[in-house]
């Protein structure tokens, strides 16, 4: 039977519980004791260690379009959101809490396929989604996704570490996100196929790669690049009392379609939704090439000085400027 519209709360409150159902979650930072069912959700929190605590709301127009993506993508999208906040800070996720509002005439496939996403992405990093709230909306598909994590006691990367000399790096390749996005704009209504640019659909949180990071006591300060490298390379600054100076050519691009394209400089310097980690290294630090297959690539350089964020290119140097993501600054990504 085809359900045009979601069920009833009560129904899918249980609907839901079933599908998230699993065995109290043994780990080392952490334990779930009850999920959902209850008024609140009980969790073991471990000693050593402290507490992570991430929030990011995902709206329809703003952060998604139902005719460009997915249901599937919509759900993945949505946590990976704040597991990627976990990995910027070295973490481990533990558990998921979403609430939503959907539109009255929201078909019910619609919803099941989105909780696929949503839970398959938790399963690869044993998170559970272990409670939440739903209501009515009529202004399109609201979710706010909050992820609970935990870090060895001092040992969070923070945006604050950064010191003069510190060599910068990022994880992966940049702007194939963003240069999907302007494609899928220019489409008008039209579904773009996920195979053009995969990650831009199923972004991969880097909570591996990260720990490696803390572990290893390699990253001395840390950010997801959520917003753009421009923007969120300022937060670094911004938070160490720091200047910078990137090397344009150094920059790592994405690419994008079949035959594959090299997205635009611009896309890799200011475009958002990569999901990937950008952060410091005290000079000598040995950085590999790549940690769990993923490579690691030198951008630029804490000055000793200066506050300044400087662009290098072949022609010229610039400030750089943010020219990332900022709400209300400009129109909706997805308008």
């Amino acid at each position: 039977m085809v359900l045009a519209v979601p069920l009833p709360e009560l129904q899918l409150i249980s609907r839901l519980r079933r599908l998230s159902r699993r065995k109290p979650l043994e780990r080392s930072c952490g334990r779930i004791l009850a999920g959902i069912g209850d008024d609140c959700s009980l969790l073991g929190i471990p000693a050593h260690h402290d507490t992570l605590v991430t929030t990011d709301l995902s709206l329809e127009g703003v952060h998604f379009r139902r005719e460009w993506h997915p249901p599937e993508s919509v759900g993945h999208r949505c946590l990976a959101r704040g597991l990627s906040d976990i990995a910027a800070m070295g973490g481990e996720p533990l558990a998921a809490f979403l609430s939503l509002g959907l539109p009255s005439k929201l078909r019910q496939a619609w919803l099941d396929a989105f909780f696929r996403g949503l839970l398959d992405l938790g399963k690869q990093f044993g998170v559970t989604l272990a409670g939440g709230d739903i209501s009515e909306s009529r202004a399109g598909v609201l979710a706010d996704i909050v992820v609970l994590g935990f870090v060895p006691r001092g040992k969070a990367i923070r945006r604050s570490g950064a010191r003069p000399g510190d060599r910068i790096y990022v994880t992966g390749e940049l702007g194939g996100s963003s240069a999907t996005l302007e494609r899928l704009l220019a489409s008008g209504k039209k579904r773009l196929n996920p195979g053009f640019f995969p990650r831009h659909y199923l972004p991969q949180p880097r909570i591996h790669l990260a720990k490696v990071l803390r572990e290893k006591k390699i990253a001395t300060a840390m950010i997801d690049l959520s917003d753009g490298l421009s923007t969120d390379l300022g937060h670094i600054c911004q938070e160490s009392r720091t200047g910078a100076e990137i090397w344009q050519e150094k920059i790592p691009r994405a690419n994008i379609g079949k035959p594959p394209e090299k997205v635009k400089i611009e896309f890799a310097l200011d475009g958002g939704e990569d999901y990937e980690l950008l952060f410091t290294a005290r000079p000598g630090t040995r950085v590999p090439r790549t940690i769990a297959n993923i490579p690691i690539t030198e951008i630029g350089i804490i000055p000793d000085v200066s506050r300044r964020i400087l662009l290098h290119s072949q022609s010229a140097t610039r400030e750089f400027v943010a020219r990332g993501w900022e709400h209300f600054r400009q129109p909706s990504r997805h308008e």
